[in-house]
């Protein structure tokens, strides 16, 4: 790879250098080409290892996806898509685990949604009724 580092969030810079690539032969069907050529891309970044990462990015990372993360391509002919694609893969993963959730500040109902909610159980309280006997009032 020509980059030396991978831009993951605006405050996380990844070094090339702390991704492990494994190449070996892909899977499934294929002919001459798939059983001669090593395509299949396995991509690794150990968390706790990483200088990139600060102990709280750290810490929210592997709490939501574990020490190692891991990425697989083999959906292309190409060894080079297939690494492409597998780190961009292992970046989305990361990417993910290091988004901070936002905090939900509860609002009370409107009062349009107040009266949507009277009209429905208005309505499904006059189908009700309509599904009595007549002799049962």
């Amino acid at each position: 790879m020509e980059r030396e580092s991978i831009r993951v969030t605006r405050s996380v810079l990844l070094p090339v250098s702390e991704i492990t690539i494994r190449v070996s032969r892909s899977s499934g069907p294929g002919g001459q080409h798939a059983q001669k050529s090593s395509t299949r891309v396995e991509v690794m970044f150990d968390v706790e290892a990483s200088a990139a990462l600060s102990a709280t990015q750290k810490r929210r990372v592997v709490g939501r996806a574990g020490t190692v993360l891991s990425a697989v391509a083999q959906d292309e002919r190409s060894q080079l898509r297939n690494r492409e694609l597998a780190v961009e893969r292992l970046v989305a993963k990361l990417r993910a685990a290091l988004a901070v959730p936002r905090r939900r500040v509860p609002t009370r109902p409107g009062a349009a949604a107040r009266e949507r909610r009277l009209a429905e159980k208005t309505r499904r309280s006059r189908t009700k009724q309509l599904r009595k006997r007549p002799d049962e009032e």
